[in-house]
């Protein structure tokens, strides 16, 4: 691993039975990067980020995140992660307050820790009104700023955020965005899934998945010129295009 890579994962497999769902792949992402991790439905990527995650255990393959083995050292990889899935995660009969507190907790904040937290996240967030609201009154896109702030309490040296926009207004994409750079500057390094190839272009490297197997990898400038296309929409159909499973 060289020193700012944060995740590395070399010929890393999954199989179930006789099929491969991830398919010998091989990558690094750096201390601070924005990582795309795109592919179509069936093309693996979930399966993969759950082994990153330490949620399931590679068929063969060697992967680690912030230092930690994920086959041998699961335990310890999700203490140096934050997770957001695309499905709300939190407590919606709890206030936003509570929601922060709990899963602060979680992490091993403080009290101390927790009432700072949760002062800077007022702030940060615009919430002062709703603190104490339940989170089921928040719009959809609050929530989603929320999931975010509270996948990243701990301040994780890496943040898995699997379709964390989809639903949500252009405008809301755009101010979650901002959280993401925000995380990314403060040497978080963030590994994202979308479906939306607008927001690919706002990553620093981006990888293709197709049937198991990492189809291209790099800028969205290096990814474009490597197609002659003319957004990432267009290199993502390209590839999309060659997948033989369902």
């Amino acid at each position: 691993m060289e020193r700012n890579d944060v995740i590395t994962a070399d010929n890393l497999t999954k199989r179930f039975g006789d099929f491969t769902a991830v398919d010998a792949i091989s990558f690094s992402v750096r201390r601070g990067e924005i990582f795309g991790f795109l592919g179509a439905n069936g093309a693996g990527k979930s399966t993969a980020m759950r082994m990153l995650c330490g949620l399931s255990v590679p068929t063969s393959g060697h992967a680690s995140v912030a230092g930690c083995d994920v086959a041998r050292e699961s335990e310890k990889v999700k203490r140096h992660i934050g997770y957001m899935s695309q499905r709300f995660s939190l407590y919606n009969d709890m206030t936003v307050r509570q929601n922060i507190a709990l899963f602060a907790g979680i992490y091993g904040l403080s009290s101390s820790q927790i009432k700072e937290r949760c002062r800077e996240l007022a702030e940060t967030l615009a919430f002062e009104k709703e603190f104490d609201m339940p989170v089921a009154v928040l719009p959809l896109g609050q929530q989603q700023k929320l999931s975010f702030a509270v996948a990243t309490i701990h301040s994780p040296e890496v943040v898995f955020l699997d379709e964390p926009t989809g639903g949500v207004d252009p405008l809301t994409r755009r101010q979650f965005w901002e959280m993401i750079y925000k995380a990314a500057d403060e040497g978080t390094t963030v590994f994202v899934t979308t479906h939306y190839m607008d927001e690919a272009e706002y990553c620093h490297r981006v990888s293709i998945m197709v049937d198991g197997k990492i189809e291209a990898l790099g800028t969205p400038g290096e990814l474009k010129a490597m197609f002659n296309a003319a957004g990432m929409d267009e290199v993502f159909r390209f590839l999309a295009r060659r997948a033989t499973r369902q």
